[in-house]
C-alpha cells in the first residue's frame, strides 16, 4: 500500500504580488485532495496550503495547472516536501555567481580588459551547459592574462552586488542552526569575500594564477565544477551527519545541476532553462528569502540580517 505524505504548495512573490483571489482559485484546485491547511507565509507575498499525496501521486499536472493559471504574474508556484522532521533544512550550499551575487565576476574582470562581451558570451554557454565547463573556464581565465591583480578590488568595490534576500537567508538559516557552505566555480578572491560578508560557515572555490602581481591567464587545477560541487555536498552531509532530505541546494547554472539533484530540495534560482526544468523548486521573480519560505518559515521569523 503506498504510503501518504504531507506536500506544501507554496506561492511566492515580489511584496504585494500575491492576493486572496488567486488563493481561492489554488484551493479550488485542490479541491479533489486532502487539504490540510492554508496560511499566509507574509501577506501579499507568500502563502501556501498543506494537502496530501500518496507516495504514487504524480504532482506534474497539478503544478502546471497552477503554472498556467498563474500566466505572467511575478509569482513562483512550486510545490514541497511538508514533513515536519525534514522541512527546515540543516545545510544549505550554494553557488555564488548570478545566485548569491547578481554578477559573473568573470564578466567583470574581462570589462577591464575590453572584452566583456566575448567573455560574457561563453559564461552564458557553459552555464546553459552548451559547453563543458571546466575548458570554457580556462578559455576565459587564459582572456584575463595581464590584468593587475588590484583590479579584482575594483571589481568587488565597483561592481558586486548581493542578491536581495541573501543576508536574510543566512542569517535565519545559521540563527536556526544550519551549517551553510558558499560553493563556486568562481575565484577564491572574490568567493572569500562574499561569503564573509554574508555570514557563511566555509566556501570552496578556484584559484586564480597570479605572477608579479598580474593575473598570468592561468588557474589553479583541478578546477572545481560540478562535479566538485557535489562532492562538496556528500562530504558536508557525511562529515554533519545530516540526512538527505535536510538539504538544501541553490543555484543557476549547469554546473550546479548535480548538486541540486542530489539534495534533499534542489532550487533554480532565476536559473537558465535547463536547469530550473531539472530543479525540484524554482525561483523566478521573489528574492532569495523564497528559499525560507519553501521551508515553511513566516516572515516574522526571519532573523535579522
Amino acid at each position: 500500500m503506498a504510503e501518504s505524505y504531507a506536500q506544501a504548495l507554496v506561492l511566492t512573490a515580489p511584496q504585494g504580488a500575491l492576493d486572496e483571489a488567486l488563493t481561492r482559485d489554488i484551493e479550488a484546485m485542490l479541491s479533489d485532495t486532502s487539504v490540510l491547511q492554508t496560511w499566509w507565509l507574509a501577506p501579499a507575498e507568500a502563502w501556501e496550503v498543506i494537502f496530501v499525496a500518496s507516495e504514487d501521486d504524480d504532482l506534474a499536472p497539478l503544478i502546471a495547472r497552477v503554472r498556467t493559471h498563474i500566466g505572467k504574474r511575478p509569482i513562483d508556484a512550486n510545490i514541497v516536501s511538508a514533513e515536519l522532521h525534514f522541512r527546515r533544512k540543516k545545510l544549505l550550499i550554494a553557488d555564488m555567481d548570478s545566485t548569491m551575487i547578481e554578477q559573473e565576476c568573470i564578466d567583470e574582470l574581462a570589462a577591464h580588459a575590453g572584452l566583456k562581451d566575448h567573455v560574457a558570451a561563453i559564461t552564458e554557454r557553459a552555464m546553459r551547459g552548451e559547453i563543458a565547463f571546466e575548458p570554457a573556464l580556462r578559455e576565459r581565465v587564459g582572456l584575463l592574462k595581464g590584468l593587475p591583480v588590484t583590479v579584482i578590488d575594483d571589481v568587488l568595490r565597483e561592481r558586486i552586488t548581493l542578491m536581495p534576500g541573501a543576508k536574510t537567508l543566512l542569517s535565519t538559516m545559521r540563527a536556526s542552526g544550519a551549517h551553510t557552505c558558499l560553493v563556486s566555480g568562481g575565484f577564491t578572491a572574490f568567493v572569500e569575500r562574499v561569503a564573509k560578508d554574508l555570514g557563511y560557515h566555509e566556501s570552496h572555490s578556484n584559484v586564480l594564477g597570479v605572477t608579479d602581481a598580474k593575473l598570468d591567464g592561468s588557474v589553479k587545477e583541478p578546477i572545481l565544477g560540478r562535479e566538485a560541487k557535489l562532492a562538496t555536498l556528500i562530504a558536508l552531509r557525511n562529515t554533519l551527519h545530516i540526512a538527505k532530505p535536510e538539504t538544501l541546494a541553490v543555484g543557476d547554472g549547469a554546473n550546479d545541476l548535480a548538486m541540486l539533484g542530489e539534495a534533499g530540495l534542489g532550487v533554480a534560482y532565476r536559473a537558465k532553462p535547463a536547469v530550473a526544468a531539472a530543479a525540484h523548486a524554482r525561483i523566478e521573480h521573489a528574492d532569495l528569502t523564497a528559499l525560507l519560505y519553501l521551508q515553511g518559515y513566516k516572515k516574522d521569523e526571519f532573523a535579522t540580517a
